[in-house]
This record gives structure tokens, C-alpha cells and sequence, in this order.
């Protein structure tokens, strides 16, 4: 698990060097059709990828999104209007037999469809009518970190195939940002034996890092064998907060831009509680450091310039300190990472 996590730079570059002309190709279909919905299929981390996903065209584009329930089809048999739509499924084995009958049904009905996988000989990639891949390597791991952040970075290239004004150049400074967040891997480590005895933890996030809630969540209970629940900040003050109590563990994501006011009241009115908080942040927000026990700071400012939101490019480089966190306190716990009980790389549902 953290081989692959430090290979991610590498992968992110190959990821986007390679899908500019898929890009190219699908933003001139979009041209002469653009659709008036998204849908997005996916199950497990690439589920938590749609999530950011959702986020990002609807902020982006104003193209709305819903993540589809592939039950509706796979189990009911429901037969729904995606006349015009864009269906993207997103797998990382390409595989998922669910997300892949999703997909295969769209195209009956009519939809565009997109498939976002690691494995250009999948099902996936052979159903879709655009690919967009995921050039990460194989992933040996059962903890995906690395086709996470790869799914993630195809969906900033999939909003600019549908007219946002998302630069490239910008993009391209993703490797160097997810390189500089691997370097804190050794106060990382040292921070995860604090945590050693957790047994059940909140993770909380916004905006377009509420995907990593979900994700950091995942990770830590499939390799820590944790209860981790996730929550938005405002859904959090919604009555789970009521859980609380002294040393109770939380974790949040904390970038400059619009979440941040919301999420400092509710640092401050943890802090009141007595909780042990660890925030990821960005020197771009460096003193949100302030509002928490622990932060982890990449030491970076990953601000977006211009008329698009401050935290736009921060999903990938805050998520990758918490693999690394996650892939540590297993190992601090006793347990092997890559081999979470229970678990098998690919996972068949219907």
C-alpha cells in the first residue's frame, strides 16, 4: 500500500499526458449535444471518486448530476428516460458487474457514455463509448489509493470536456503538489501512534473534499478495522455530534475557500467539547491550524486563481497524507494492510 501510494506523481502525470485527446474528441461531441444530465455509476472507492465528481461538474459546468443506484436496474429492472444524458461508469478493475449492466443499459436507452477504469482490456473499456483510463499500473493492494486519485484527476478532465474553464497547465501541477504531500510521511507515521488504541472515529468534510471523508473513512476501516463514520460539517451539527465526547477522534478536511467558515465554527465548537481533532490543510489555509489539536500542513499553497473556487485542486494532495496515515496506524495496530480480512481486490455485486 505504500509503494503504490508513493508511486501516485508518476501515475497522475501518465493519467493526464494520456487522455487529453479522449478529452478532445468527447468536448466536440458535446459541442453539437450537450446533455442535460450526468449520471454516475460506481461502487466502493470509485464510488467515493463519483462523489468528488458530482461535486466538480455541478460546480463547474451547472450540468446536474446524480449518482445512479444500480439496483434500479440490476435488481428492478426500471427502464429510465437517459435520453440525453451522459452516463459515466467508473470501476477500477472495469469489471464491477453491476456498474458495468449501468452502463450497457444506457447505451440501449440511448445515453452518451463514458467509462473511467485502470484496465484498458476491461468491460468497462470495451462498453463505453469514450474511455477515459486511469494509467496507474496494476494496483496490488486491496486498499486502492493510487486509481483513486487517477479516477479524480479524469473527472477534472471530464468537466473540461464539458466547457468548464479548468487549465490544463493547472492540472499539471498535481504531481508536484501529491510529491510534496508524500514528503510528510514521516511525521505521518510518528502521528499515527497517537491513535494507536482508536477504535471508532468521525471524518468530515465539504464541498468538493466531502469525497474524501468517505474515502479516508473506507480506509480506515478496511485496513484498521476502525467504525468510521463520515459527515458533511453541516450534517454533522445535525444530531451526530451528539456522540462527542472527551478525546472522542475526529478528522477533517480544511481548505481556504467557502467550507472553511462552517468548518472553523464547527472546530471551535469541538474544541469547546473537548474532541481530539487532526485537520488537513494547505499553507493557503495554514491557520486553520489554530482551530485543531493536530494538522497535518502540506507545505504548499494549492489556492485556485481566478473566478473558480479556492479548494478546486485540493482533493488529490489532502487526500494522500491520510493513505499514508491510514497504511501507518494498520501497521502500528499490528495488521497487514494489503490484506484486509474478508476482503478480495475485485468485489462482484448485482
Amino acid at each position: 500500500m505504500l509503494y503504490e501510494i508513493h508511486q501516485q506523481p508518476a501515475a497522475l502525470e501518465r493519467t493526464l499526458n494520456g487522455s487529453l485527446a479522449v478529452v478532445e474528441r468527447l468536448r466536440k461531441r458535446i459541442e453539437r449535444r450537450r446533455p442535460r444530465l450526468v449520471v454516475l455509476a460506481a461502487r466502493g472507492t470509485s464510488d467515493n471518486a463519483a462523489q468528488f465528481g458530482r461535486y466538480l461538474l455541478e460546480i463547474t459546468t451547472g450540468i446536474p448530476v446524480s449518482l445512479a443506484a444500480p439496483s434500479i436496474i440490476t435488481l428492478y429492472g426500471a427502464d429510465v428516460d437517459l435520453r440525453d444524458a451522459l452516463v459515466v461508469a467508473v470501476s477500477q478493475s472495469g469489471e464491477s458487474t453491476d456498474t458495468n449492466r449501468v452502463l450497457e443499459r444506457a447505451k440501449e436507452l440511448g445515453a452518451t457514455t463514458v467509462g473511467i477504469t485502470n484496465n484498458a482490456a476491461s468491460t468497462l473499456a470495451r462498453l463505453a463509448e469514450y474511455r477515459f483510463l486511469v494509467r496507474a499500473g496494476a494496483e496490488r493492494s486491496v486498499a486502492a489509493t493510487k486509481t483513486y486519485t487517477g479516477q479524480v484527476l479524469l473527472f477534472y478532465l471530464l468537466a473540461r470536456a464539458l466547457g468548464a474553464p479548468i487549465p490544463v497547465d493547472d492540472l499539471k501541477r498535481l504531481p508536484a503538489w501529491t510529491q510534496s504531500a508524500l514528503q510528510l510521511e514521516p511525521e505521518i507515521a510518528a502521528l499515527a501512534g497517537r491513535y494507536r488504541f482508536m477504535r471508532h472515529a468521525v471524518v468530515v468534510g465539504r464541498g468538493l473534499n466531502y469525497s474524501n471523508a468517505y474515502e479516508l473513512a473506507l480506509k480506515l476501516m478496511e485496513t484498521c478495522y476502525i467504525v468510521a463514520e463520515r459527515f458533511s460539517s453541516a450534517d454533522f451539527l445535525h444530531g451526530p455530534i451528539a456522540i462527542v465526547e472527551s478525546s472522542f477522534p475526529i478528522f477533517s478536511f480544511a481548505p481556504p475557500g467557502p467550507t472553511w467558515p462552517p468548518l472553523r465554527r464547527l472546530l471551535e465548537t469541538l474544541a469547546g467539547l473537548d474532541a481530539e481533532t487532526l485537520l488537513v490543510t494547505d499553507r493557503g489555509n495554514r491557520r486553520s491550524a489554530r482551530f485543531s489539536k493536530h494538522a497535518i500542513v502540506i507545505p504548499q499553497n494549492l489556492a485556485a486563481k481566478g473566478p473558480l473556487p479556492r479548494d478546486l485542486y485540493t482533493p488529490i494532495p489532502y487526500i494522500v497524507p491520510m493513505q499514508i496515515f491510514s497504511a501507518c496506524l494498520a501497521s502500528e495496530k499490528g495488521l497487514d494492510p494489503d490484506k484486509p480480512r474478508t476482503l478480495s481486490k475485485v468485489t462482484l455485486t448485482m
